[in-house]
């Protein structure tokens, strides 16, 4: 069992118990796995989140947000994309993200021509 935060940046998996938050830093793309054994207790933020476990708190996925079958959420989610298979649970709101929630856009400058 780990208590207080988890900051992890490109990929993590979890198969046991997390008594704090579970937090993806950097800018690249990561990916989260809480498996079907694993429990976490307090917030989740990634890009591609991965559950099959139990969260209680809210989770906030910026690119892909799996619920697996044995999934069950008590809490807000809020996800870019979500894929949720039969069986999983969710006890809380769904919320897509907004325009305003995504991360911002690097755009090339245009040339004027």
């Amino acid at each position: 069992m780990i208590h207080g935060e988890v900051r992890f940046s490109e990929g993590l998996r979890i198969d046991g118990e997390v008594l704090g938050d579970v937090t993806a830093i950097g800018d690249g793309t990561s990916i989260l796995v809480i498996s079907e054994k694993a429990r976490v207790t307090g917030k989740v933020s990634g890009g591609n989140v991965i559950i099959n476990g139990t969260v209680n708190g809210p989770i906030r996925s910026t690119e892909l947000l799996e619920l697996q079958p044995k999934a069950v959420i008590v809490g807000d989610v809020c996800y870019e994309v979500l894929e949720m298979h039969q069986g999983a649970t969710i006890d809380g709101e769904l919320r897509p993200m907004g325009a305003a929630e995504r991360p911002g856009l690097k755009l090339a400058a245009s040339n004027p021509g």
